[in-house]
């Protein structure tokens, strides 16, 4: 007998009370909430195993709260959206923000059941599979400098200081946070990635130390995330508010949501990454140096990947076999021209650069073997772009002329176009290459005002 519990959240008391009715016949527990407020607080205290969410209700609607569960995290359950207005339109935006499924009413038995059994089925699935899919990569590679990249964070598991990871961009300095959270006592909770968006917008507060409104608990990020860590990828981006959220949870290790008059413990692991000089930053009153010494406790740096070449065959066939069993892409050897072709280039984007052009060559599969010819073609091509970028200095330097908000959103739909060209519009494989959930990237896109089917 099924024991999942669900929370059914319907204006009309009928249809309340029929769902639930059924429900609980099938050996479901059942929780009802008449608006959003109510669905809110069983949230937060029941933690559902699904939840079946009506779109037009008084007051607050459904995709209003499906929206804000979506950005807060609040629930990691399948969502069904129930209507008995339903559209095609209506129905697309529930599953663009990340519905499981849209029941239209009137509710017949066999699709409601049919709806909740696949559902639960789903969630199940991704509880199951979230670890697996959410890659723990240990640092890769035979040489002394990997060797003892990994014997440090067999180390620095042992710990709760907060750890500053340096290294240049593609490094692997998130990879090398998760596998340090992996090895720890923490490993069972959450491992949660963010970034400068998450601390230096004006819902930061909010998002991240979670509200208390009209008896409604509403989590942030430190509760959702707690007993386990958390990496803050760029630090040095991070602005003044951002800086003092940081530095007050660093000395403190309490905050309060808002609203609420309760602190809550500060029980999460802070590891953060850079390529800038902190120091320098600081001396350039770029940085807090309150927050320096805060955060300079443990750091560890990642070598590029020129300073480890010989560890390119061995990254060149961890990533032929972890593309070829996730993706199931056909599998090819590199030759050993083109291996030694690899092993003497510069690799200025590093490992991120490496997993780009293993996955290209794969993809564009022709044979059992990638040639040298293929290697320099791709390569080529990587150069003409970095020339394309530095001869568009003119586009940077009036970049540098707007405020930081605009400048990030010009770049970004500038850069979202020129990867759209790449892929001829292909959104599934738009979201591998840069490394976006398609939910997130259609958001993003929108935002930016992109329409995929122009561009």
């Amino acid at each position: 007998m099924s024991q999942e519990n669900i929370l059914v959240v319907d204006d009309e008391p009928d249809i309340r009370n029929l769902v639930q009715e059924i429900l609980v016949d099938e050996g479901y527990k059942v929780s009802v909430a008449e608006n959003t407020a109510v669905a809110r607080k069983h949230a937060n205290s029941k933690r559902p195993d699904l939840v079946l969410l009506d779109i037009w209700m008084p007051g607050e609607d459904g995709i209003s709260l499906l929206k804000d569960w979506q950005k807060t995290g609040s629930i990691d359950c399948p969502v069904v959206m129930m209507s008995g207005h339903g559209t095609v339109e209506t129905a697309v935006e529930a599953t663009r923000l990340g519905a499981y499924d849209f029941i239209e009413k009137p509710l017949t038995m066999a699709k409601l059941l049919v709806s909740v059994k696949r559902a639960l089925e789903a969630g199940e699935k991704n509880a199951e599979t979230s670890d697996a899919n959410d890659l723990i990569e240990m640092p890769i590679g035979s040489s002394l400098s990997i060797q003892t990249l990994r014997d440090q964070a067999k180390k620095l598991a042992v710990h709760d200081n907060v750890l500053i990871i340096k290294g240049e961009t593609g490094v692997g300095k998130k990879s090398f946070a998760k596998f340090v959270h992996s090895l720890s006592t923490r490993n069972a909770k959450r491992f949660m990635a963010l970034n400068e968006d998450n601390f230096n917008n004006h819902e930061s507060a909010k998002q991240l130390f979670g509200s208390e409104e009209n008896d409604v608990i509403t989590p942030g990020v430190f509760e959702l995330c707690k007993g386990g860590s958390i990496y803050i990828s760029d630090v040095a981006s991070l602005n003044t508010q951002g800086q003092k959220f940081l530095s007050h949870l660093l000395q403190k290790k309490q905050y309060r949501r808002l609203g609420g008059i309760n602190a809550q413990k500060f029980d999460v692991r802070v590891m953060v990454g850079t390529q800038s000089d902190l120091q320098a930053e600081v001396k350039a009153n770029r940085f807090d140096d309150e927050l320096y010494f805060l955060l300079n406790v443990v750091a560890v740096r990642i070598p590029a990947l020129r300073e480890h070449l010989q560890d390119v065959p061995e990254l060149l066939r961890y990533y032929i076999d972890f593309y070829c069993s996730k993706e199931n892409y056909p599998y090819r050897n590199f030759a050993i021209a083109a291996q030694n072709l690899l092993l003497h280039y510069n690799w200025p984007g590093n490992i991120r650069e490496l997993k780009n052009l293993v996955q290209r060559l794969l993809i564009l599969s022709s044979s059992d073997e990638v040639s040298a010819e293929e290697v320099e073609l791709a390569l080529e091509e990587v150069e003409e772009q970095s020339i394309e970028k530095t001869t568009d200095t003119t586009t940077y330097e009036n970049l540098y002329q707007l405020p930081l908000r605009e400048a990030r959103e010009s770049f970004e739909r500038s850069y979202f176009l020129h990867q759209l060209k790449q892929v001829d519009g292909n959104i599934s494989k738009l979201s591998e290459r840069v490394g976006l959930e398609r939910t997130h990237l259609y958001r993003k896109l929108r935002a930016l005002g992109i329409n995929t089917k122009e561009s």
